[in-house]
């Protein structure tokens, strides 16, 4: 079953179904929540048996093209990309909107045959269709912004897929290989495939799509893109560029980057989105230290963090869906009617701030103990740093302003059973991870020695955790969010693509319609004019050309340039050579032709 079954085709063509399950009939609906549930749960168990190797290659245009390379790397993010599938589509059950079911199956299909690419071409047929489903998920939130942001994400997306294609078509040019593996060398194709991986890992600055298109899907629609696109780039990373040292310094600064933003933020689900920035940067900076600590870090770290962001996320569509607010200011003293909704949201809170038996604490404390045994001082303080600001936003002032805090007089109840059961399941992953760190180790890609629970690193975190909880609870008045609008990096993409849309809307037509009138109106009167007394135009020409820079005999000039425009086409002057003549002839004829294909 698993060699003839690939994991990413059973959700590509089952989501060809999708859409024709959902309908009015309570029958169908039934259908459609089996229908969804079971699928993820049959590509699970393929990738359970689904042995190391090479499968589903073939030649294309005499190059070989492999579907299913399969190993320990491939295999840990393929396995929590399909559980993250399920619970989102566990989530998302009560969704009537069609379109998101059938597009978050294309997008876990996309994302998964990337995953097992083991050349170029099939990488970038699996990532151009990861943007577009993911897009068509943005695009579920059905309004104006929603619809804008999609533009702006699809648009940074192809950006990042022509800079995967240049790379790759460089590559094999330089190599004749296609073949997907880590680069040796600094090259062209290198450049080019490391800023498409960096612009899906939404490294800064290029990070700006994230937080401006997630939080504009649906409730339901954000859990799914919380997961695929940035680790899915991750993988690539990994993949192909291991121990790159300027990685290692993006990922610092793009971990202590996203708490900055966060604490500027208002809006729950951007908060959460910048987050998302600062979580993936301990994975990239894992990627550039390249040591077997560092990546079975970088690996952990995604395949927990992948299970707690979805929670968060599914808290805070939860309060959106429920209490129909989206920012701190709109809420608060919502606890006593959602208390089940809080107290799983916490346990997302506690995972990202890497509290002991969470998930978090057993993979993030990886990637900076890898850090410090290559003796990176610098880089393991700057990690610290950014996890307690984590702690500070995520796991402090969001859930105190949400549920607590001053009463915004909203009475929401709790969220569908469904959605209650989502969180259940990934709350227990995250602490079922968290207590059995040997479970997780076990899938990572090289042998594991490390140990998380010292007694030097649990009471050091501890230690750390509550002085920064110290912290906010007494300058708590200053923690309070304001109503703000933060600028980022997208303010100029938002600013280019809509001066783009301004000049095609009222300019580009006008300048169609100014070449049209001067090809087929002034040109010919010009040429015309020009053939009753070539000579004579041609000093008229060059007096016209020579006139702004004459300096003392400027009036001279003028003279008797208005003496032979009066007198032509009668004016009679030397006549240019023969040779002159053809040259002059053949120039324009060869301009007419030249603008006549060009007007085609």
């Amino acid at each position: 079953m698993s060699i003839w079954f690939h994991p990413a085709f059973i959700f590509i063509l089952g989501s060809i179904v999708v859409p024709f399950l959902h309908g009015n009939s309570e029958r169908l609906r039934k259908i459609l929540k089996v229908y969804v549930l079971v699928l993820p749960s049959i590509a699970f168990a393929s990738l359970l048996l689904l042995p190391k190797g090479t499968y589903w290659s073939f030649e294309l245009f005499g190059h070989q093209m492999v579907l299913g390379r399969v190993d320990k790397l491939s295999l840990v993010f393929a396995y929590v990309f399909v559980m993250l599938h399920f619970i989102g589509m566990l989530f998302s059950l009560h969704t009537r909107w069609r379109w998101e079911h059938f597009a978050a199956f294309l997008y876990a299909g996309a994302t998964l045959g990337l995953v097992f690419a083991g050349d170029f071409m099939t990488l970038y047929f699996f990532w151009e269709l990861m943007a577009v489903s993911s897009t068509v998920i943005i695009w579920g939130g059905r309004n104006s912004r929603s619809w804008q942001a999609g533009i702006r994400f699809i648009a940074v997306h192809l950006f990042s897929g022509l800079c995967l294609l240049v790379g790759f078509i460089f590559h094999y040019y330089t190599t004749g290989s296609l073949e997907f593996v880590p680069f040796t060398e600094s090259s062209l194709a290198f450049y080019l495939v490391l800023m498409a991986a960096l612009v899906n890992a939404a490294v800064p600055p290029f990070s700006a799509w994230l937080s401006d298109a997630y939080p504009e899907s649906t409730p339901t629609g954000t859990v799914f893109l919380s997961g695929f696109t940035s680790k899915s780039a991750v993988y690539v990373l990994a993949r192909a560029f291991p121990g790159t040292e300027l990685l290692v310094w993006m990922g610092v600064a793009m971990a202590i980057y996203g708490v900055v933003y966060a604490v500027l933020e208002n809006d729950i689900r951007r908060l959460l989105a910048y987050h998302i920035i600062s979580q993936v940067g301990y994975m990239v900076a894992g990627v550039g230290i390249g040591t077997e600590l560092a990546i079975n870090g970088l690996c952990a770290h995604a395949f927990s963090h992948i299970m707690y962001k979805a929670l968060l996320f599914m808290g805070a569509g939860a309060v959106i869906q429920m209490a129909g607010k989206r920012k701190l200011t709109e809420l608060g003293g919502i606890y006593k009617y959602m208390p089940l909704t809080f107290f799983l949201y916490m346990v997302g809170g506690f995972s990202i701030s890497a509290f002991p038996l969470f998930n978090g604490f057993i993979s993030k404390s990886m990637v900076v103990a890898a850090a410090a045994e290559d003796h990176r001082f610098a880089i393991w303080a700057m990690l610290t740093f950014a996890s307690c600001g984590t702690f500070l936003h995520t796991g402090l002032k969001l859930p105190y302003f949400i549920f607590f805090g001053k009463d915004s007089g909203l009475r929401p109840k709790e969220p569908p059973i469904n959605m209650l059961i989502a969180m259940g399941m990934t709350a227990f992953l995250c602490i079922f991870f968290g207590v059995c760190p040997t479970l997780l180790y076990g899938l990572l890609p090289y042998h594991v020695d490390y140990k998380p629970y010292t007694s030097s690193h649990v009471v050091g975190s501890l230690q750390m955790l509550m002085f920064t909880a110290l912290m906010f609870f007494l300058l708590i008045k200053k923690a309070e969010s304001k109503q703000t609008i933060t600028l980022d990096t997208d303010w100029i993409y938002r600013k280019a693509i809509g001066l783009l849309f301004w000049v095609i809307d009222t300019k580009l037509f006008y300048l169609v319609d100014a070449v049209k009138q001067a090809f087929f109106t002034h040109i010919p009167a010009f040429l015309v004019w020009f053939g009753e007394n070539p000579s004579a135009a041609l000093r008229i020409a060059g007096n016209i050309l020579i006139l702004p820079f004459v300096g003392a005999g400027k009036e001279d000039v003028k003279k008797t340039l208005k003496y032979q425009l009066e007198g032509y086409p009668g004016l009679v002057v030397k006549p240019l050579p023969v040779g002159y003549t053809v040259i002059i002839v053949g120039f324009l004829l060869l301009a007419i032709l030249v603008i006549y294909i060009f007007a085609k």
